[in-house]
């Protein structure tokens, strides 16, 4: 384990760990690519996500929207949403960032997205996401 590796495996787990969607994204493809798992660990947290300039909600955030534009991603956004709340972004903020990507993604990925993050949220009892719960 090398300290590229060891900074990214602290961050995922500040995030909430690399279990759950994550560790089963890694999990279905180690017989066939297991250094993934690796190069996402070193370089997505170790290199790129442990930078300072943005706190992590942000990067998530960030995240989110990268995902979203892309479309198919559904085991990366439940991983994300997870690791957005574990930050500290509210469910009203992650909702009112899926509806910021309407005019550059569409309706088809936003819609896909809207559906994940209702998943995460109705498993962490995080339903229903009212207005008021959208930070000012």
């Amino acid at each position: 384990m090398n300290e590229r590796f060891r900074r990214g495996a602290a961050r995922q787990t500040e995030l909430g760990g690399s279990g759950g969607a994550r560790g089963r994204v890694y999990d279905e493809l180690a017989d066939i690519a297991p250094d993934l798992h690796r190069f996402a660990v070193e370089f997505a947290y170790g290199d790129i996500h442990s930078r300072p300039g943005l706190d992590a909600g942000r990067r998530e955030l960030v995240i989110l929207g990268a995902l979203i534009a892309l479309g198919d991603t559904r085991p990366q956004l439940e991983a994300h949403l997870g690791s957005a709340l574990n930050a500290g972004v509210a469910p009203g903020e992650i909702v009112e960032a899926i509806l910021q990507a309407l005019p550059y993604t569409g309706f088809p990925r936003v819609l896909s997205a809207m559906s994940v993050a209702r998943g995460v949220l109705a498993g962490r009892d995080l339903l229903p996401v009212t207005t008021d719960s959208i930070a000012q």
